[in-house]
């Protein structure tokens, strides 16, 4: 708002008039606003009722000392404490969850019963009707101008309390994928206002599908995107940590992490998810893939993940189970080795072993006969078994 150039002359009786009807156009404001604007019926009781008549005062009195001051003086200067006043307004909305069309429409009916009571009082005291028409687009500026202080207040309060909000949940994240006791957690999530859960599923994806997997699984989820502890930072990927994922409601998980290259790790206890977290980890540093567009669903692939945990230990046990083959060709040592592994996984089945092999029962006969002159009385001992079962499962030769 400018000077001089906005400034209505008011007579001093018009003046004395409109000050002293100050209180009574605040009241009626206030009823109106009850009236007009449901969301405000319970709120101008108490505490936040009081602060709501005191910022329509304070504004209709700064409104009113700016219309008559002087020319010269800087306009900025008495209506600065209602603005500070709609700045706080604004504020106290964010703080209590409410957007910010209650207000606006509080605004609107401020500036119109206002306008009214205070208009027929100017021209009851002798103001011309040139400037009440001045008047007019005075009051219209002032509530624009007390709009928008209200506004950024409110723009204000949501991005720090969302800044606040986000480093607590990232910090809540990092102590979870360390492994922290429940008595550094808890307090950790009360300070990020987030209610744990009963369980935790931890999930990797690239930084990139991230944001839109959050908004598919829910707010709740945390999303830690700062050097996630065991993860090389130039691999570029996030990990979230996706509430009471599990039993059921795994299938909806994984159906919504669809084409987003992720890897899931096991549901947990929400304390407990960096177990979570390792466990997709190792599949990721393992090299596992998933088939088609699905996640990597590390509960379908516990045989690998186990039998990779040590592999030294895989490759020793791998060349002493199969040492009875090294002096076969490569050839034949491979088709008896995949005609073994049948054989183990289908109990001796020969009809089931020539299917998945793709040859007659007969060859599997002879395979066989190959292979217990090669083991001897060994193929009936549980622990040979229980030894090749393992030497063959994680990578099964072709046939």
């Amino acid at each position: 708002m400018n000077t001089t150039s906005d400034q209505v002359t008011f007579p001093p009786p018009v003046v004395a008039a409109m000050q002293a009807q100050l209180p009574a156009v605040a009241q009626q404001t206030v009823a109106s606003i009850v009236v007009e604007v449901p969301s405000y019926a319970d709120a101008f009781s108490g505490e936040m009722g009081r602060a709501i008549s005191n910022a329509v005062q304070l504004a209709l009195g700064g409104f009113l000392e700016l219309a008559t001051t002087a020319g010269g003086v800087d306009a900025s200067r008495p209506i600065g404490p209602a603005l500070e006043g709609a700045y706080s307004l604004g504020r106290g909305e964010a703080r209590s969850g409410r957007s910010m069309d209650a207000l606006l429409a509080a605004y609107r009916v401020g500036a119109r019963v206002s306008w009214r009571h205070m208009s027929d009082t100017a021209v009851g005291a002798g103001l011309s009707v040139g400037s009440l028409a001045r008047f007019a687009e005075l009051v219209f500026a002032y509530i624009d101008q007390l709009s928008a202080a209200s506004v950024a207040g409110h723009t204000d309060e949501l991005e720090s309390t969302g800044r606040v909000r986000r480093h607590h949940r990232e910090r809540l994240g990092a102590l979870l994928l360390a492994g922290r006791p429940l008595h550094d957690l808890t307090p950790a999530a009360e300070r990020a206002g987030w209610l744990p859960p009963r369980t935790l599923t931890a999930v990797l994806l690239p930084e990139v599908r991230a944001r839109g997997a959050v908004a598919l699984l829910g707010q709740r989820t945390l999303q830690l995107d700062d050097d996630p502890p065991g993860l090389d930072p130039a691999l570029r990927l996030s990990v979230l940590l996706v509430p009471d994922a599990g039993e059921g409601a795994r299938a909806a998980l994984l159906r919504a992490l669809e084409g987003r290259t992720a890897v899931v790790g096991p549901a947990r206890p929400w304390s407990a998810v960096a177990g979570s977290y390792a466990r997709a980890l190792r599949a990721l540093r393992l090299g596992l893939r998933a088939t088609g567009p699905a996640p990597l669903d590390t509960e379908q692939r516990l045989p690998e993940l186990v039998l990779r945990a040590d592999e030294d230990a895989l490759a020793d046990l791998q060349a002493a189970a199969l040492a009875p083959l090294d002096g076969l060709t490569p050839a034949t040592r491979e088709k008896l080795a995949a005609t073994l592994r049948s054989w183990l996984l289908h109990h001796g089945r020969r009809d089931q072993v020539a299917a998945e092999l793709f040859v007659h029962p007969q060859t599997v006969r002879y395979r066989m006969g190959q292979l217990r002159d090669l083991y001897g009385d060994r193929l009936e001992d549980p622990q040979t078994v229980l030894q090749l079962t393992i030497a063959l499962g994680p990578h099964p030769p072709a046939s």
